[in-house]
């Protein structure tokens, strides 16, 4: 497969060393990495616009852009078979940042093991490999330790003194019946409950675009393209040479020198590759893809966490009470301008944990989620922050860390400015069904514990009505949802029949085309992707420089 390449526009404006497609959590990353050198010509293109909406900065300002359009893609699964054909609401962002500008800014590396899992199927990624990238990325503000790193673009804020109430007897609860509690968990041992640790500085988000790209300002050579939608990667036989974009409306096309790098996401980096002829080839042939490499993994494996909350009426004030009134309102948004503190500055997710279900596990299976907050009332997957239940309530939830079950992308046509098909295939596995249930159940014994038992004045959902195994899986059917944790569809590995790319992120088959994004794991990581992402896109850049 060749291109005539021709731009339309003469000079050095549409030539560069490496073109990265997207500007998120490991795009962003790599493109600040890279541009520390100088010499490298750079395009960084990103599909959505700038970042400079306040809704963008003001953390809780996340719930607002949940179904924002202009800064998200709202995509939507196929009827999932195993949760009775509802198809489910899949938010990534569209905006510099990526999902890392979008979403609710909790940081977890993830457990040691999961990269030494890595390691096994791509070596170079293992925990021993990776941990210094963790390091290098973070700038750690809470208490010092030479396990985190201090001095780095990504800051990371310590905010367990500045919870609700109500999420101190959380933490109470869970030591009650016998979880630890845990000061840092990203220090090593992620095991115990905690305050969850989030990407702010000062009260104001910090994305992966504020972290790595802010610096370079107008800098001649890293060239930020916003507004600019890649539709296909451009090959000279079977070396990539080029990418075919839209931007406002135009088709343009960037030749790479070096390299082309897909960073577009979990969701559209298989779609890219597809469009351009890399994937199944009875898929491609089916939409009149010309089939480049057939490579029957792309699009395939991937991981995804299920949550599930409890919602639990409460006799003290939760944020609830806080937060719907117009003068709560009022005050919290003048506490916020004036100090940059209060609810505004913070995830609503303030607790979490990482826990055992059961005996004999080596690792916690699950993690938790403790939100002193409530919106029962709204539609299924609306996330009225600002418009709480009004009632005094709190959720108390949880996902499978590490689920069995597996789904895919696929192109729905040669467009790539149509969006693919998404497969979920939750519950799909007996493990994960059963996980669901022990999950359920473990919500129920936290909730019985001294701490909150005496605050807890009825089960709101889903309800103590519900006992058997078999409603509560029911319930779980209706009612589970992502937590946004997409990954593994372009995976990496040591073995071509299973892994779309080799251990240096390259795609088999092709020359000069990398994949550097939360696709490339190999396997999903306990915890919630965002940083594991961005370190990705740190490792990705070291992988590239130590080619030139």
């Amino acid at each position: 497969m060749s291109v005539y390449f021709k731009t339309g526009i003469k000079g050095s404006e549409t030539c560069f060393d490496y073109i990265i497609i997207g500007a998120g959590s490991a795009g962003s990353a790599l493109a600040g990495r890279l541009a520390e050198n100088t010499k490298l010509r750079i395009l960084l293109l990103e599909a959505g616009p700038k970042d400079y909406h306040p809704y963008l900065k003001i953390p809780i300002g996340y719930g607002r852009v949940f179904f924002d359009d202009r800064f998200n893609w709202k995509f939507t699964t196929e009827p999932e078979p195993q949760m009775y054909g509802s198809q489910m609401y899949w938010p990534r962002g569209k905006v510099l940042g990526g999902s890392s500008a979008i979403n609710a800014m909790v940081f977890v590396r993830g457990h040691q093991r999961d990269f030494d899992e890595w390691g096994i199927s791509a070596s170079g990624w293992s925990w021993a490999n990776v941990e210094p990238y963790f390091r290098k990325m973070e700038h750690w503000q809470g208490n010092k330790n030479q396990n985190r790193g201090l001095f780095g673009p990504l800051n990371i804020s310590n905010v367990s003194n500045k919870v609700h109430p109500l999420t101190q007897r959380y933490l109470e609860a869970a030591q009650q019946i016998g979880f630890k509690l845990n000061d840092d968990y990203n220090s090593g041992d992620l095991e115990g409950a905690f305050i969850y640790q989030i990407t702010t500085s000062n009260g104001v988000r910090v994305s992966s675009a504020t972290a790595y790209l802010k610096k370079f300002g107008r800098t001649k050579h890293l060239k930020i393209l916003t507004q600019a939608q890649a539709t296909k990667i451009l090959f000279d036989d079977q070396r990539a040479v080029g990418v075919e974009y839209v931007h406002k409306g135009t088709v343009r096309r960037a030749k790479a020198e070096a390299e082309v790098i897909l960073s577009a996401g979990a969701l559209l980096s298989p779609q890219l590759l597809q469009v351009s002829g890399i994937g199944p080839e009875k898929l491609l042939k089916a939409h009149g893809v010309e089939v480049l490499i057939d490579s029957p993994n792309v699009g395939r494996n991937l991981s995804d966490h299920l949550g599930l909350d409890h919602t639990l009426r409460v006799n003290e004030p939760s944020l609830n009470q806080t937060l719907r009134p117009l003068q709560g309102k009022l005050a919290v948004a003048l506490e916020y301008i004036f100090t940059r503190k209060g609810p505004l500055s913070m995830s609503l997710n303030q607790g979490g944990g990482f826990v055992k279900s059961k005996k004999g596990l080596d690792v916690p299976d699950l993690q938790l989620y403790f939100s002193p907050l409530s919106y029962s009332t709204a539609p299924k997957g609306k996330r009225p922050l600002m418009k709480p239940d009004p009632y005094p309530a709190v959720r108390l939830g949880f996902n499978l860390c590490k689920p069995t079950s597996m789904g895919l992308v696929e192109i729905c046509s040669s467009n790539a400015l149509l969006p693919p098909k998404f497969y979920g295939n939750y519950l799909a596995t007996e493990e994960d069904r059963e996980g669901m249930i022990r999950g359920m159940r473990l919500m129920r014994k936290i909730s019985e514990a001294p701490a909150l038992k005496n605050l807890i004045t009825l089960e709101e959902s889903p309800g103590l009505h519900l006992q058997s195994d078999e409603e509560l899986l029911d319930f779980a059917r209706r009612y589970a949802s992502t937590v946004f944790h997409q990954c593994g569809t372009c995976r990496m590995g040591s073995n071509p029949l299973t892994s779309v790319l080799d251990e240096a992120l390259r795609v088999r088959g092709v020359r000069c085309l990398r994949v550097a994004d939360a696709s490339a794991f190999p396997t999903i990581t306990t915890g919630n992707t965002n940083a594991a992402s961005v370190m990705v896109g740190e490792k990705a850049a070291d992988l590239i420089l130590a080619d030139l």
